[in-house]
């Protein structure tokens, strides 16, 4: 079952000669329960393509399909209702609201959709899976690094989303609380079948995906063939 459709999107920045073409002919599929890492230089456009399918930006052409929605038609409104209910984002940065302890900054994306009751049972065996419970009323800034974006983490899976977008979610963190994070974002996505997208530039993260899809200079090359999307070209 497809969870997400990138259909020949292209994305540019400026005009005429401060034109950038940031993304070129991107087309890709990620099926339900799948884990995918997007890998890439600086400046490849990785980030720029997690910001398109995130709706946090619009593609020059192409769509993208999220659950059977192209979300460019969808009005600001309902891009943001439909962000929050079938979109977790993880961040290198964690952006847990320092005011908030840990059980609510996990529940606040459902407690900002007005009407939708707060499923409290699930968001305990969220915090209990991720090692938090005993941890539920402290406050971010009484956490370490990976506690953080454990809880993060916890946030994203609140809403039980389509897809989870994580850009660069170990960026932040040493060696050993890598692992443990690649470690529960793997577990997660099997015991939940969620899926996830997640830029790294760290290509020994990126092996243990269940599939790396490359972009370089904008254009994309998927796994191991390396298909270039211009083309069709096999290397």
């Amino acid at each position: 079952m497809k969870v997400l459709e990138v259909m020949n999107v292209d994305k540019t920045y400026g005009s005429r000669e401060n034109k950038v073409h940031a993304l070129k002919d991107v087309s890709f599929n990620v099926e339900l329960g799948e884990f995918s890492a997007i890998v890439g230089a600086s400046g490849s456009g990785k980030s720029t393509l997690l910001n398109l399918i995130g709706g946090l930006d619009i593609p020059t052409k192409g769509k993208i399909v999220i659950r059977d929605h192209d979300i460019a038609k969808l009005t600001r409104k309902e891009l943001t209702i439909f962000r929050r209910r079938n979109i977790g984002f993880v961040f290198q940065n964690y952006s847990l609201m320092p005011v908030l302890n840990v059980y609510d900054n996990t529940a606040l994306p459902v407690t900002f959709d007005q009407g939708k009751y707060v499923d409290h049972a699930y968001i305990k065996e969220l915090l209990k899976e991720l090692g938090l419970w005993e941890k539920r009323r402290s406050y971010p800034s009484e956490l370490s690094g990976g506690q953080q974006q454990r809880v993060a983490l916890a946030r994203a899976l609140a809403n039980k989303p389509a897809l989870i977008l994580a850009d660069e979610p170990t960026g932040n963190l040493d060696s050993r609380t890598t692992i443990e994070v690649m470690g529960l974002l793997k577990a997660s996505c099997k015991k939940y079948n969620q899926t996830i997208l997640m830029v790294t530039h760290n290509e020994a993260i990126a092996q243990t995906c269940d599939r790396i899809i490359r972009i370089e200079d904008g254009r994309l090359y998927d796994g191991e063939r390396e298909f270039y999307a211009k083309g069709g070209e096999v290397r």
